[in-house]
């Protein structure tokens, strides 16, 4: 293997890896003062997706690692294409836990999702009744803005840390046709303002002040910016349901994941259902896989799913692990008609 892969896809921790990325390039270097505060560890979101991967197959090829690793090199968002199922989210994932880069921001976009979703939100009605009740005697008001101020996952993200954090913009081809092109500032300067901060910024003791982060921590915020230190580890997931405007493309390292099939397959069913499984499932992949040719779109969840309740419901017979396969593994747009 490459000595030169940061990312090696192997499924076990490897966190060392991560201090020999050589430095940015100049065009991608930022000035933020690191903060001492790691980010917290995996969750449960990420195991749920990884399963146990030590041990496993490779779980993606050599040109996958490689445009996986020109994204960390390269300090540049990773834009990953692909039907669903076919992975895209759970490298993210894969990524934070071998590298030791701690829990994964997510940012599911919907259609009605803007720019400032991903920063930060600033409860001002929250604010004003607190003050409010301080008034009348019945609460206590404070004058600490930042208890009203929360970043989102992109916002956080951006924090400067010594090592760069994980994040996660799933499915940006569902958002409304102005985000991709609203992200391309951030992308590229990775910093932000908070204006409700900055306004604030001149006055005695208020150049400094503690906001609440996507993870639920409290961070200094000074002079109203957040400006990155180690670039993040950002992946972009679409489902190719649209095109993305060039300048977004320019700024990002492009990755077409495919369906797996063969080692990668096989390396997710030994993930989730330990050694060996790949073999003692060999029926369920086979039918799965033979179906590639008619068009249809198989998401791998309905493998997993098929071999989970199999294992469960009908260990020995034959027969009706062929009748449940029938019932699992078929196209979605069959189960719509």
């Amino acid at each position: 293997m490459d000595d030169w892969l940061i990312y090696r896809g192997v499924g076990a921790p490897d966190p060392d890896r991560i201090r020999r990325l050589p430095p940015p390039p100049p065009w991608r270097s930022f000035s933020g003062e690191p903060l001492p505060d790691p980010a917290p560890p995996i969750d449960s979101s990420s195991t749920r997706r990884l399963g146990a991967r030590v041990a496993a197959p490779p779980a993606q090829d050599a040109e996958t690692l490689e445009l996986i690793n020109a994204a960390l090199y390269l300090r540049r968002p990773l834009l990953v294409t692909g039907e669903p199922g076919s992975g895209k989210s759970t490298l993210a994932h894969s990524v934070a836990y071998e590298l030791g880069l701690g829990r994964v921001l997510q940012w599911p976009i919907v259609s009605r999702t803007e720019l400032k979703d991903g920063l930060y939100t600033y409860d001002a009605i929250g604010r004003l009744q607190d003050a409010q009740l301080a008034e009348r005697g019945s609460g206590r008001g404070s004058d600490d803005i930042g208890r009203y101020i929360r970043l989102g996952p992109l916002g956080t993200a951006l924090l400067p840390a010594e090592l760069p954090r994980v994040l996660l913009i799933d499915e940006l081809d569902k958002s409304d046709i102005d985000l991709p092109n609203d992200l391309l500032n951030v992308v590229e300067e990775g910093e932000f303002a908070l204006p409700e901060l900055e306004r604030m910024a001149d006055r005695p003791g208020q150049d400094e002040v503690r906001v609440l982060t996507d993870d639920g921590r409290r961070v200094p915020v000074k002079d109203g910016r957040v400006r990155c230190h180690a670039f993040p580890f950002v992946v972009m997931t679409s489902n190719g349901e649209r095109d993305f405007p060039a300048p977004l493309l320019r700024r990002c390292i492009h990755l077409h994941l495919d369906p797996p099939r063969d080692e990668r397959l096989a390396a997710m069913v030994q993930a989730h259902f330990g050694a060996g499984s790949d073999e003692r499932n060999l029926d369920l992949i086979a039918r799965f896989t033979r179906e590639d040719g008619d068009g249809e779109l198989r998401p791998t969840d309905q493998l997993l799913n098929a071999i989970y309740l199999t294992q469960q419901a009908v260990r020995a017979d034959a027969g009706r692990r062929e009748e449940i396969a029938e019932l699992l593994i078929r196209p979605l747009d069959t189960r719509q008609r």
